[in-house]
């Protein structure tokens, strides 16, 4: 989602990047169980026909940015000992031959930057079981990655637009869900992190950021809005031309999990710098809350609100890592001693330089647990009736024990 960069001597760094709706879905839900009575298949055209034999397996796809094409699923938690793959954290690390290939995690995805892992969300999450899964969304992509080229669409990585890529792959084939994740870069909150980041780490006249930055993410929430409601109309619109007309599908608009913690569950007390050499989570009290308490709701509510607009499903995902965040209290490091575990290892991407260990726009990504535990939450919602939910973890447990409850209202 986002990328920063401090000083590379450091030993930890930053890089980075409804009526009618309502009306719709009980139709498709009658739809659908009209279908699966009469043995139905779905024509290219997306119109429903009797046939003798068994329904194609239905796709659920994902678009938009890193939060959800799988970004820093290399990392099984986090640790400082490089010894046997950073103490088994390294998923794309062969212990019988040494050797280490992100392609293990990432694939050819890996080659683009896309970094599109085997444990993304639309990969990890249990429902609809046998469901086809197709992760179209890219690390780094803006809303403009998504839209239909007419629209100001342009290729990412030299991809087409996802929108584009969506119309094509779908036409001819049942659509369960398209699930989006977007906003984040069009918000410019990697501007935001590197500003805090640096306010932290400044030998002379160190300050926290939340002052400054607080009015600018203001400003730019709006903005934020439209590009997700614009995303969402083209996602629509190339659905409609892959002949899914709306409701006959769930389309699904997810906000963002808080990768770090408030400024007291933070396991390094007092602003110090071991924050930075050794918990990959260089920022002040101050601003840990502001992030936490402030930033990643006001980003969850104005994307609420433009699902909302869209006639889209809402997956609140903000407080899914409470507990689990990068230096929380109640998390630990992989070492010597302790073993990578979804229990007790935090579920995001510490902050890194990229020299030695992965790669720096891994850094505050849901990692291998964080993108279980989002595959968990997409599942969940899957099984309910459509509508609006918020994913939350059970503390001390995995990832696959998340839970769900009504979204609150904005």
């Amino acid at each position: 989602m986002f990328a920063l960069a401090i000083d590379s001597d450091m030993r930890t760094t930053w890089v980075r990047g409804r009526g009618r709706a309502r009306c719709r879905r009980r139709i498709a839900v009658a739809t659908a169980a009209v279908a699966a009575l009469c043995g139905a298949g779905l024509t290219q055209g997306g119109t429903v026909h009797a046939q003798g034999k068994a329904a194609e397996t239905p796709w659920v796809v994902s678009l938009g940015d890193s939060f959800i094409s799988g970004e820093a699923g290399r990392w099984s938690g986090n640790s400082n000992d490089s010894a046997g793959g950073y103490s088994g954290t390294d998923r794309a690390f062969d212990q019988p031959s040494r050797t280490t290939d992100e392609h293990r995690v990432y694939g050819a995805s890996y080659d683009n930057g896309c970094n599109r892992s085997d444990s993304a969300e639309v990969h990890s999450s249990p429902a609809p079981a046998g469901a086809h899964r197709l992760n179209l969304a890219c690390s780094g992509a803006t809303s403009t990655a998504i839209l239909l080229p007419e629209h100001g669409g342009r290729p990412f990585k030299s991809e087409p637009s996802q929108a584009e890529q969506l119309q094509k792959a779908v036409t001819g084939h049942p659509v369960r869900a398209v699930v989006v994740s977007v906003g984040g870069n069009d918000l410019g909150f990697e501007d935001v992190i590197v500003a805090c980041a640096k306010g932290f780490v400044t030998p002379i006249g160190a300050s926290p950021c939340a002052p400054t930055q607080a009015p600018e993410v203001k400003k730019r929430l709006p903005a934020m809005r439209a590009a997700a409601v614009n995303s969402l109309a083209d996602v629509t619109t190339a659905m409609n031309r892959a002949g899914h007309p709306a409701g006959s599908y769930r389309l699904i608009l997810q906000s963002y999990p808080s990768p770090l913690p408030d400024g007291a569950r933070i396991r390094y007390p007092g602003d110090k710098y071991d924050r930075l050499t050794d918990g990959g989570c260089p920022f002040f009290d101050k601003d840990l809350t502001w992030a936490h308490d402030q930033l990643v709701p006001d980003i969850s509510s104005t994307l609420a609100s433009a699902a909302r607009e869209s006639g889209a499903e809402f997956l609140d995902l903000s407080r899914a890592f409470d507990g689990r965040e990068v230096c929380s209290t109640t998390t630990v490091q992989a070492g010597p001693r302790e073993r990578p575990s979804g229990r007790t290892s935090e579920w995001v991407r510490f902050v890194t330089t990229g020299a030695g260990q992965g790669q720096r726009q891994e850094s505050l990504h849901p990692n291998h647990y964080g993108q279980l535990a989002l595959g968990a939450c997409l599942g969940l919602h899957l099984t309910r009736t459509p509508g609006d939910h918020r994913c939350t973890n059970t503390p001390g447990e995995g990832p696959r024990a998340m839970r769900l409850s009504p979204a609150p209202s904005n």
